[in-house]
């Protein structure tokens, strides 16, 4: 398992458990399959660059929720 894998897993994760939602919610929520996620958060894929811009997008919306996430996994 790569390096950005693993860490695409955590974030997953921790977006999924900072927003309170299961894997099929955050799916809904982000537009892909229970799968897509489940996917994921095992690190068996990455999600795609077109995939990550939702993800961003969240936790931009979460404000200082997801502002240590965004500056470990989005660094400009």
């Amino acid at each position: 398992m790569t390096q950005s894998t693993l860490q695409a897993s955590e974030l997953i994760r921790a977006l999924r458990e900072r927003l309170g939602l299961s894997q099929e919610k955050l799916a809904v929520r982000l537009g892909v399959s229970f799968q897509t996620v489940n996917r994921w958060e095992k690190g068996r894929v990455t999600p795609s660059p077109m995939a990550i811009k939702p993800i961003e997008l969240q936790l931009r919306q979460m404000g200082d929720r997801g502002a240590d996430l965004l500056e470990v996994y989005f660094r400009d």
